[in-house]
């Protein structure tokens, strides 16, 4: 439940056309409602824009399934992260709704089609190997409610493919660059544009990488100064600020 459906809930209550025991009933599992085995935050979109996001790796399908069940009512948009296929057919017989995104390994709800972003998000990442990460961001960011451009293989081994995005990155008002190997993407991106960019170290590359590690401290010592950086194969974290980033003010 958003803020819009509550002030929606308090005007019906106030010209009679639900009563105060409805309205409380509405209203009973804000701020969580416990499953046992889940506390599920319902007041997370009032809080901070967007529902509780589901990280599917390593739960049981009816678990993930029963969490989704209770987060349908409320009209939002759902998202399951690091999401199998055995998830996804299980959350299926819920709603035909469910969509499964492989490349980004997600399953999405679309209930809620709103633009909430000022601009758009542009999600640009070095090698196909980082397109997962990068389309995990994307998603993300488009389920938040923003207008989402993506460029993928536009490392800096063969820095003219970024050059031909130039003028989109200009355009953008944040940024998310997903590199490996070395990391540098996300430098040269930052050194090109004025706006925020989001740098997320992919765990792609050759054994000195150490899972994306060496990519990470090459980003976290970018000389860009308008470079921030999220965690190693991040790419729902990045999206997620992204998207507060460029949410509309009131």
């Amino acid at each position: 439940m958003n803020r819009q459906n509550i002030l929606e809930l308090l005007e019906k209550i106030q010209k009679g056309e639900v009563t105060p025991a409805q309205g409380v009933e509405r209203l009973q599992h804000l701020p969580f409602e416990d499953l046992g085995f889940a506390r599920v935050d319902h007041h997370r979109t009032l809080r901070q824009g967007f529902p509780e996001v589901i990280f599917g790796l390593g739960k049981r399908p009816e678990h993930v399934a029963a969490i989704v069940k209770r987060l349908l009512p409320h009209r939002a948009n759902v998202l399951v992260t690091r999401c199998s296929r055995e998830i996804y057919r299980r959350v299926r017989r819920l709603t035909a709704k469910a969509k499964y995104h492989e490349s980004a390994q997600a399953l999405s709800i679309v209930q809620d089609s709103t633009i909430y972003g000022e601009g758009t998000i542009y999600v640009v990442c070095a090698g196909t190997s980082d397109i997962r990460v990068a389309e995990e961001a994307a998603l993300t960011a488009r389920l938040m409610g923003n207008v989402v451009e993506t460029t993928f293989d536009a490392g800096v081994a063969g820095i003219h493919r970024l050059l031909s995005v130039r003028e989109s990155l200009t355009r953008a008002r944040v940024i998310i660059a997903v590199a490996g190997m070395e990391g540098a993407l996300p430098s040269v991106v930052g050194g090109m544009v004025g706006v925020p960019v989001i740098a997320v170290p992919s765990s792609i590359g050759y054994g000195s990488s150490f899972g994306g590690l060496a990519a990470l401290l090459a980003m976290l010592n970018s000389c860009a100064s308008n470079v921030t950086v999220v965690n190693i194969d991040n790419g729902f974290g990045a999206g997620f600020v992204a998207s507060l980033i460029n949410r509309k003010r009131a």
